[in-house]
């Protein structure tokens, strides 16, 4: 079984790199194939709303969102890292994620994201890091994603990637989410096996509050 994790710090081998790889280490050590997949540097357009996503099935924009798309349809988990930028994500994470969720969502109900677990990891040197994690939360919960928690919340502290290794309590969490990622996995696995069906797909239904 496979888990994407995904690094959205315009910095490759940064502070979030690190904590990324402190899950996957766990992760490995339980028996997952693992993936890393740099959102980049280059920056990523917002969302323009022309809504040909629902046509196309894909982002009008052909650029690192459907790049990871192809990836994230054949992945069985996910955990999403981003730097924390003036209390919220990074930039391009923010407009990577916009694009990303809402295309899979319109044109393919989900296909990539529904009933898949999730985490969220999030790296400040000091304040912002529980909005930022409650910000990528937001988009797991639209998609029907299972959550999978730590013992705490998801945050590392850290300016510089050599101040990484002094967060013990932050790399603890890390390691407990690709524990607790890995069991969940196989618990599915498991269902799957013994022939429980997951739940039925309803046709979404919007409005604008009640009507």
């Amino acid at each position: 079984m496979r888990v994407e994790l995904i690094n959205g710090s315009p910095n490759k081998d940064g502070s979030t790199s690190l904590a990324l790889a402190e899950v996957e280490k766990a992760l490995n050590a339980a028996g997952m194939e693992t993936h890393i997949f740099w959102v980049g540097a280059k920056p990523i357009g917002g969302c323009t709303d022309c809504g040909k996503c629902a046509e196309l099935g894909r982002c009008v924009i052909d650029d690192k969102v459907n790049e990871f798309r192809e990836l994230a349809r054949q992945a069985d988990g996910f955990v999403f890292g981003s730097p924390v930028h003036y209390a919220t994500l990074s930039g391009n994470m923010k407009s990577f994620m916009d694009r990303l969720f809402f295309s899979e969502f319109v044109g393919n109900h989900n296909a990539a994201f529904r009933l898949k677990p999730v985490a969220a990891v999030t790296v400040a040197r000091r304040g912002g890091s529980v909005t930022a994690f409650s910000q990528l939360n937001k988009y797991f919960t639209i998609q029907e994603m299972f959550i999978v928690s730590s013992r705490y919340w998801n945050n590392v502290f850290a300016l510089k990637p050599e101040e990484v290794p002094e967060d013990r309590e932050g790399l603890c969490n890390m390691r407990i989410i690709g524990r607790n990622m890995a069991y969940f996995l196989r618990c599915h696995e498991a269902a799957e096996k013994a022939g429980i069906p997951l739940p039925e797909v309803e046709e979404p239904i919007f409005t604008n509050f009640t009507r």
